[in-house]
């Protein structure tokens, strides 16, 4: 888990870095990390870049509705296709997708909304929250740790 706490703060440690704080040989850490990749716990690695800096200065989300169960194959594979849109999630509740969307102004949130979700079969509802500041977003999970004396788990901020 310690591997996985430091390259989720820095994904660009060395592997000296990384064995320093492991406490292991920097081949053996190498070798920890590669099974971790190959398990899949370890998706990949990315720069962290800043949305406005790149002309992505509008953050959405978007609550989507489906008809029928049927309509999700097609829905899901559109919205694979379409950049702006960062995150899907399948929800429980009143709505079956939430959306993350990131894109350059109003105007493009229409035109995503307009022409590529409302003109999808089976798409009987949009529901749209636009984000005027982002308090708190981070690429870090909670990585569970011992567990504490009530028998329950806690989770580590790193």
């Amino acid at each position: 888990m310690k591997a996985i706490a430091k390259l989720m703060l820095n994904g660009r440690a060395t592997w000296a870095e990384l064995a320093g704080a492991l406490g292991l040989s920097g081949p053996a850490t190498a070798d920890r990390v590669h099974r971790l990749e190959e398990r899949g716990i370890i998706k990949g690695y990315a720069a962290l870049i800043e949305p406005e800096a790149v002309g992505c200065g509008l953050t959405a989300f978007v609550a989507v509705t489906l008809l029928h169960p049927e309509h999700r194959a097609p829905f899901l594979e559109r919205i694979n296709d379409l950049a702006e849109i960062q995150e899907c999630h399948h929800i429980a509740g009143d709505d079956d997708y939430l959306l993350k969307v990131r894109c350059r102004g109003t105007r493009d949130l229409d035109r995503i909304i307009s022409n590529h979700l409302k003109r999808l079969a089976g798409v009987i509802r949009t529901r749209t929250t636009i984000v005027l500041d982002t308090c708190k977003e981070t690429p870090t999970l909670p990585i569970l740790t011992d567990p504490p004396l009530d028998g329950g788990f806690s989770a580590r901020k790193f």
